[in-house]
C-alpha cells in the first residue's frame, strides 16, 4: 500500500498540473460535462435506487432502477423546461409597435458579392456578417493548409440602390497573426483564448471581422456558463485578436469593439425560450410561445436579422415570430440588441402585430402576382422578408449582383393596407392597393400630377429648336428615339 501511495500520489499530482496547464483541454471537458448534468444526474439515480433496492432482492433491484430510469427521464424534460424559462427570464411581450428598422441588402447578396472582390486571394470564405455600425458586410478569409490562420478580412458596401461599392480589403501578418479558430495545434485560436481566459466558449457564428485601417481585427464574442443543476449560458465579454500583431486581448468591456459584439447564437437561444412563456403544460404541449417563421424565401435565413434602427442610435436582431403550431402568420417579431454591456442576457422584447401578417410565402406569391413586370421573368428572385418598424414589412427584388426593386407591405397581403412597388432606392414606382387618404396615394397623386405637367411641358416644344434650352431639346431627342424605335418594331 505504501508502495502505490508512493508512485501513485506524483503521477497523480503531475497529472493535475498538467490538466491545469492545458487550459483548452480543461476547459472543453469542464464545459462538456456540466451540459451534460441532465444525464449524469439521470445515471446517478438509476445507479443509486437499484443499489438501494439490490439490498433487499433482486426484484426490488429492478423495481428501483425502473424507479430512477423514470425519474431521470422526468428529470431531462423538467430540465429543458428550466432552461427555457431561464433564457425567457429576460423577455417582456409589448403591444407596441416595432421601432423603425432600415432595410439592408440581403446576406445572400453580400456572399455572392464577396468573391469578386477578393481579387487574387487564394482562401476560402469562412464567415459572412453584416456590421451595423458602418452598414458594411465584413468577410473574413481562411488561409489554405493546417498550420495556417487566416489570410485577409473583406469590408465591403453593398447598398440597396447604388451601383458605387466601396470595398476594404486588409491582409493577415502571416507569421506573427497565425491563429484561427478551429486552427491546428498552436495555430487554434480558440486555445489562445482559453489561455487567456478559462472557461468560456464560443460559437463560430459569432465570429466576425473588421478593418481597423489596413489592420483586420478579428472579434469572437464569448460565453460562460452558470447554473448548478440547469445549467445555461451567459455573455462573457469578447476576444479581439489582432492581425497584424498577433495580440490577443479578452475583455469583458465591449463598448469600444464595433460590430455585433452580442453572440448572435444566444439571442437565437432566447428567442427559442419563449416556449416556455407559459406554464409546464403549455410548454409540453406546445401551447405558448413562438416559433421562427420558417416558410418562404426565408426558409435558409428565417431569424436573428441583424437591422439597424432608422434612428441611428443602435441595432438589433429581428426575427418574425409565428404561433406555435401549425399557423403559418406572423403575430410577432422579437428584437434583442446586437450590443450589450454586462454579463447578463440582453433584454429580449417580443412587439405583438396588429394587423398580423401573412407568411413569407404568400408574401412572394403576392409580389409575383401584382407585380410581375419587376419579378421574376428575368431571373430574378425574391430575397428577405425583413421587418422595417411598424407592421410594416420589406422584400428585396432582384439579382445576386444587384438589387433592383423593394416591395414594402403592411399587414395580411388581401386587407386593405398599401402593398407598393419602390425603386431599390425607395422611390414609389406604383401599389398595388393604396388606401385612400394614404401617405402612398398622395405621393402617387403627386406622381401622376408631376407627370402630367411635364407631358403638357414636352406637348409645348414646337417650332423653332434654337428656343429650347439643353435639357428640353435633350428631352425632345429622347422621345424621337422612343418614338422611331416604336415603329420600327410595328
Amino acid at each position: 500500500m505504501g508502495r502505490a501511495l508512493w508512485w501513485g500520489l506524483p503521477v497523480l499530482a503531475v497529472t493535475v498540473l498538467l490538466l491545469w496547464w492545458a487550459s483548452y483541454v480543461t476547459t472543453i471537458a469542464v464545459w462538456e460535462l456540466r451540459n451534460l448534468t441532465p444525464w449524469l444526474v439521470l445515471a446517478v439515480l438509476v445507479a443509486a435506487l437499484a443499489a438501494a433496492g439490490a439490498r433487499f432482492g433482486v426484484a426490488t433491484g429492478w423495481l428501483g432502477l425502473v424507479i430512477g430510469l423514470v425519474l431521470g427521464v422526468g428529470w431531462l424534460v423538467v430540465n429543458s423546461y428550466l432552461q427555457d424559462r431561464d433564457y425567457a427570464s429576460a423577455m417582456r411581450v409589448v403591444d407596441d409597435p416595432v421601432p423603425g428598422l432600415a432595410a439592408r441588402a440581403p446576406y445572400v447578396v453580400g456572399e455572392a458579392q464577396a468573391a469578386p472582390n477578393l481579387g487574387d486571394v487564394t482562401g476560402e470564405i469562412v464567415d459572412i456578417t453584416y456590421l451595423p455600425d458602418t452598414d458594411r458586410f465584413g468577410t473574413l478569409v481562411e488561409r489554405r493548409g493546417w498550420l495556417a490562420g487566416y489570410e485577409v478580412g473583406l469590408v465591403q458596401e453593398v447598398p440597396l440602390g447604388s451601383n458605387g461599392r466601396s470595398t476594404q480589403r486588409c491582409a493577415f501578418d502571416l507569421d506573427a497573426a497565425g491563429a484561427r479558430v478551429g486552427g491546428w495545434f498552436g495555430h487554434n485560436l480558440g486555445r489562445r483564448i482559453s489561455a487567456e481566459q478559462r472557461w468560456v466558449r464560443f460559437d463560430e457564428r459569432d465570429v466576425y471581422v473588421y478593418c481597423a485601417g489596413d489592420t483586420p481585427m478579428v472579434v469572437v464574442p464569448l460565453k460562460r456558463q452558470v447554473g448548478v443543476l440547469t445549467v445555461t449560458e451567459r455573455p462573457a465579454g469578447a476576444a479581439v485578436y489582432n492581425g497584424h500583431t498577433g495580440q490577443l486581448t479578452v475583455t469583458t468591456d465591449t463598448a469600444s469593439i464595433p460590430g455585433s459584439t452580442y453572440p448572435i447564437s444566444l439571442a437565437a437561444r432566447q428567442r427559442e425560450g419563449t416556449a416556455a412563456v407559459g406554464g409546464f403544460a403549455d410548454w409540453w404541449f406546445e401551447r405558448g410561445g413562438w416559433d421562427a417563421s420558417d416558410d418562404g424565401t426565408n426558409e435558409d435565413n428565417n431569424s436573428e436579422f441583424t437591422l439597424r434602427y432608422t434612428n441611428g442610435t443602435s441595432s438589433a436582431y429581428v426575427t418574425p415570430l409565428t404561433p406555435q403550431g401549425e399557423a403559418s402568420s406572423v403575430v410577432a417579431v422579437s428584437t434583442v440588441p446586437t450590443r450589450h454591456t454586462g454579463l447578463d442576457l440582453a433584454p429580449m422584447t417580443v412587439h405583438r402585430l396588429n394587423p398580423t401578417w401573412s407568411s413569407p410565402e404568400a408574401v412572394v406569391a403576392l409580389i409575383k402576382a401584382e407585380y410581375r413586370d419587376a419579378c421574376c421573368w428575368n431571373g430574378d428572385e425574391v430575397f428577405e422578408v425583413v421587418p422595417t418598424g411598424g407592421t410594416t414589412w420589406t422584400a428585396t427584388i432582384g439579382s445576386r449582383q444587384s438589387i433592383r426593386y423593394r416591395v414594402v407591405g403592411r399587414g395580411q397581403v388581401n386587407g386593405r393596407e398599401a402593398t407598393c412597388l419602390q425603386t431599390a432606392e425607395g422611390v414609389l414606382i406604383r401599389c398595388a392597393y393604396a388606401a385612400p387618404g394614404s401617405a402612398e396615394e398622395q405621393e402617387l397623386k403627386r406622381i401622376e400630377e408631376q407627370k402630367k405637367q411635364q407631358e403638357q411641358a414636352q406637348q409645348g416644344q414646337t417650332g423653332d429648336l434654337g428656343t429650347l434650352t439643353d435639357q428640353q431639346l435633350a428631352d425632345l431627342n429622347t422621345r424621337l428615339a422612343e418614338e422611331l424605335s416604336r415603329r420600327l418594331k410595328d
